[in-house]
């Protein structure tokens, strides 16, 4: 981007990382669309002014840097003011940041002059002279400290961008193609992440260079495409944001981030294949304990140890499935963060399309601990919807290295069983699955079939889908939180239903036997097909 006029604006420098220590000491309100095109050096209060307003040094559009302090309430700092607002200054930068007195802030405020401090003038002035005149210096200066600090940053791709930032003086991050962050400091607010998202999900072939994104407000991202370690996919990106749009900074920051772009990328392949090598690892010991006839052998428990998985004990298994295309091994520290947070220590293994993971208990857990257990992983199944859509089975308990087999078995049935369940949030536990089969066999009937249709008559057609908000508040166990979070909708949603249900069948959901009924009546409407015939 470029602005209006040459020179930069002094707002922009003021928000410049090397003028951090400049403070505006008077006439805030008239430095918004002040142009700098360079700086005069003033040695001090003292110094005659017509040796550096004079025709030789111009002072129209320029700073002018008094470089040595000088006595505040002196009266020749009045006569300075005025005479470089008379030569057209945009701004005067003085030596320290004490407070004018009151007649010279009322002067400076009446001219429209800006007064600025600093403890070091000549550095400011030295950064302004590389912005205005010297822009190209300015970027190869910063791409030979970014090469620097790339080379002796940290393995990881957050200790780059920890060094980055630091360099940089920007918050920097690195987003995946779909606008999610997955690396470095916060640099997007409100609204704004969605619209990056947006850009972000749609350019990735079109704009393979970097580019400056504009933000709702004034500032703006410079971002820099990551290619994918593969080569084929579509690229990460790294991003820094800038308060505002000033030349010689996004252009040095682009140019940073060019040299950082294949630093980041090396960084991504390392930890790629270290969570390739550690699946592997996982995948094999697992494969052995699926296998086992017996107690475990000595190397099995010694690589266990190492994995610090527990093979004696009382195991619960689950197993996560999800879609072929979703990255198993580098979403497997969501999953154990997922199970983390509901305070479930589980041992995770990458398997086919999904997780296999367990969970060990010192003693046989009793039947209520059991419960509260398939409650904690199916709320950490929905902690997990919001990175991946996934479908849920839990084993029953089994006890030692043999147990592990056992339960991971009966938990991939019935994972599988919970794919083709949305009623059930695609979740469901085998304590409840022996006697439900064996109850749905039975109404798959031509004797039942036609009855639980016709119990279920007076709610076809009724807005709310009637007989699938009975059907997951049944399963449910009538919790109506639990049958809103399955069907995505408000509690209060629920409760009205299920009174309308109550009303247009006569019933009372109270009652065990009327529930069976109603229960095997909804499973029998949402698996049957329609009846043939008008």
């Amino acid at each position: 981007m470029t602005t209006a006029r040459p020179g930069v604006p002094l707002a922009a420098m003021l928000e410049h990382p090397s003028w951090q220590d400049v403070t505006v000491l008077a006439g805030s309100g008239g430095h918004g669309d002040r142009i700098l095109t360079g700086a005069v050096v003033h040695a001090e209060l003292s110094t005659p002014f017509a040796e550096v307003a004079g025709p030789d040094a111009p002072l129209t559009g320029r700073l002018l840097v008094v470089l040595l302090p000088g006595e505040r309430g002196d009266w020749r700092l009045d006569t300075l003011l005025r005479r470089a607002h008379t030569a057209g200054a945009a701004a005067v930068l003085l030596a320290g940041t004490e407070p004018l007195r009151r007649a010279s802030h009322a002067l400076a405020a009446r001219l429209g002059l800006p007064v600025l401090g600093a403890a070091d003038p000549l550095t400011a002035h030295s950064a302004l002279n590389l912005v205005t005149a010297q822009p190209q210096l300015m970027t190869a200066e910063t791409v030979i400290r970014t090469a620097t600090a790339c080379q002796h940053a940290g393995d990881t791709v957050d200790e780059l961008l920890n060094g980055l930032t630091t360099l940089l003086r920007r918050p920097t991050a690195l987003f995946h193609h779909a606008g999610d962050r997955i690396a470095g400091q916060r640099v997007l607010y409100g609204d704004e992440t969605g619209a990056v998202a947006a850009w972000l999900g749609g350019s990735s072939a079109q704009h393979p260079v970097p580019r400056l994104v504009e933000l709702p407000s004034r500032a703006v991202l410079v971002i820099h495409p990551v290619p994918d370690t593969s080569g084929a996919g579509p690229p990460y990106w790294l991003a820094v944001r800038l308060p505002t749009a000033l030349r010689a900074e996004s252009d040095a920051v682009a140019a940073a981030l060019s040299v950082a772009a294949g630093a980041v990328r090396q960084r991504l392949t390392l930890r790629r294949l270290g969570l390739e090598r550690s699946a592997r690892s996982r995948a094999s010991l697992l494969g052995e304990l699926l296998h086992l006839a017996g107690d475990a052998p000595v190397a099995v428990r010694r690589r266990a140890l190492d994995l610090d998985w527990q093979l004696d004990g009382w195991h619960t298994g689950v197993r996560i499935g999800v879609a072929p295309e979703v990255d198993v091994a580098g979403l497997r520290a969501d999953v154990v963060a997922a199970l983390g947070a509901e305070e479930l220590d589980a041992a995770v293994v990458e398997q086919g399309d999904g997780w296999s993971a367990w969970i060990t208990a010192g003693r046989e857990p009793s039947g209520i601990e059991v419960e509260r257990l398939a409650g904690a992983i199916r709320r950490a199944q929905r902690r997990l919807a919001d990175t991946v859509g996934t479908y849920v089975g839990v084993g029953r308990v089994h006890a030692g290295p043999e147990g592990i087999a056992r339960t991971l078995g009966e938990a991939g049935d019935a994972a599988r069983l919970a794919q083709g369940r949305a009623a059930t949030g695609r979740f469901l536990h085998v304590d409840r699955l022996g006697l439900a089969q064996l109850l749905l066999a039975w109404t798959r009937t031509d004797t039942f079939q036609p009855a639980a249709r016709s119990l279920l008559e007076p709610l076809v057609g009724e807005s709310g889908d009637l007989v699938r908000t009975l059907a997951a508040f049944l399963d449910a166990e009538s919790s109506t939180a639990e049958t809103a979070a399955v069907l995505g909708v408000h509690r209060n949603t629920v409760t009205a239903r299920i009174a309308r249900v109550q009303q247009l069948l006569g019933v009372d959901l109270a009652d065990p036997d009327e529930r069976l009924a109603l229960h095997l009546a909804c499973r029998t409407a949402l698996t049957s097909p329609p009846p043939e015939g008008p």
